[in-house]
């Protein structure tokens, strides 16, 4: 069976991802590689769409997860919307076949020629965060001629237990609207009048297994959207954000995509209000694996080092926020889990490292290795530092894999340079 952790198995000691050997993937595209799973990309999806089924809804992904074009169309084909926070996610929605009647923008800093952008090819909605976001949209919107489909984020001052760097709905981030102020501010936005006040959103953080802040959150927002309706404004939409953990250790409890959003549809039910989602990890983040090679054993005092191709311009989360991700042989071994190390790249940064103190199989020189569940935030967050081309990109597919982003060259890395 697939591990619930992500869609890798070993078959006859060799690892395999949808039934395709890594090895194989790993040498004829060279390591560092990234590899995704399709089937584990759209059954995360369906969780989402098929649970919600009977009630107005658009589940939007959070490109920001994961935005190779071949992902997007991927699901874009499968009738995703999308959650976008730059004009250059725009534009990858857009190359990729996304429907822009299916796009809601959000992000504290949108800068002027980005919503002209998004006024252009007709979004669905701007998230706006701040009153001078509103007058921008509305300016920007006048002299297009059109009205902008307008729903306010609002902060709900709601803590959720998650890492700080991605913890969002508390008063002192920087993202959305007080959720006290939110109702002066609607009234405020009424005299603009090329701005249609059709919505409310939230988004409180992601990698969350407890509801409860989710559900909370969720409450306040209906209970200001009961207000404004009193105040004769036609909410016709929520957008909820996102936010579903997933499960990095194999001892963590996965929340089901489908129980998190059963949840949610239970609350806008029979509101008349068509439910907007905003999922990114919890759709992209088990599909994925970095495939890396081995490439020294060292010592240092007490202390045993395995150094790897894959370094933290390729994966830094567990520098950026101390993360874990299982760390898996692709040719298992009889000899248990006898080492102890510190897994690192060639980065010349004492930062620079994939997992600290790991207990895993004994792995030498030459051999390979599938860190798990990078999916989300993985290449998305990759960098050039110390003049490293970014990996390349495998999608598999109906037992087949191919090449979705080729590795760069040291060419790619001085381009546009003089």
């Amino acid at each position: 069976m697939k591990s619930t952790m992500h869609p890798v198995n070993y078959v006859d000691r060799t690892l395999t991802c949808d039934g395709v050997a890594l090895a194989d993937i790993a040498a004829k595209t060279g390591t560092p590689c990234y590899v995704y799973s399709a089937a584990t990309i759209l059954a995360n999806y369906r969780a989402y769409d098929d649970t919600l089924q009977g009630i107005p809804h658009t589940i939007c992904y959070a490109a920001k997860a994961n935005g190779n074009l071949a992902i997007l169309r991927l699901l874009a084909q499968a009738g995703a919307g999308f959650d976008i926070v730059s004009g250059g996610e725009l534009h990858r929605v857009l190359k990729a076949g996304g429907n822009p009647a299916k796009v809601v923008f959000s992000g504290v800093g949108k800068t002027s020629e980005e919503i002209d952008a998004a006024l252009a090819a007709g979004i669905f909605a701007f998230n706006c965060e701040s009153e001078p976001e509103l007058a921008l949209v509305d300016a920007l919107a006048h002299r297009r001629g059109i009205r902008a489909r307008i729903a306010i984020r609002v902060n709900p001052d709601v803590s959720a237990a998650t890492h700080a760097h991605i913890a969002t709905g508390s008063l002192g981030h920087k993202f959305g609207v007080d959720i006290g102020q939110a109702e002066a501010v609607y009234e405020r936005a009424r005299h603009y009048e090329n701005l249609s006040l059709e919505g409310v959103s939230c988004h409180i953080g992601s990698q969350q297994f407890d509801f409860d802040p989710m559900m909370q959150a969720a409450n306040r927002v209906l209970e200001l959207i009961a207000v404004l309706r009193a105040k004769d404004f036609e909410i016709r939409h929520v957008d909820l954000g996102g936010g579903l953990g997933i499960t990095y250790r194999p001892d963590e409890p996965a929340p089901p995509i489908s129980e998190f959003a059963m949840a949610l549809r239970e609350k806008a039910a029979g509101l008349g209000l068509h439910l907007f989602l905003e999922p990114g990890r919890s759709i992209v983040g088990n599909a994925g694996v970095l495939l890396t090679r081995v490439l020294y054993r060292k010592k240092s005092g007490d202390k045993e080092f395995v150094v790897v191709d894959a370094a933290m311009n390729d994966l830094i989360r567990p520098a950026l926020y101390d993360a874990h991700h299982e760390i898996l042989p692709l040719r298992a071994t009889s000899s248990g889990c006898g080492l102890r190390a510190d897994v690192v790249g060639p980065v010349c940064e004492s930062g620079d490292f994939l997992a600290q103190d790991r207990q895993m199989p004994e792995v030498f020189p030459g051999d390979f290795l599938a860190v798990c569940t990078v999916g989300a935030y993985g290449f998305a967050q990759a960098s050039n530092y110390n003049a490293r081309p970014r990996p390349a990109e495998v999608l598999i597919e109906n037992g087949a894999w191919r090449v979705i982003r080729k590795r760069e060259t040291f060419e790619d890395l001085i381009k546009g340079e003089e």
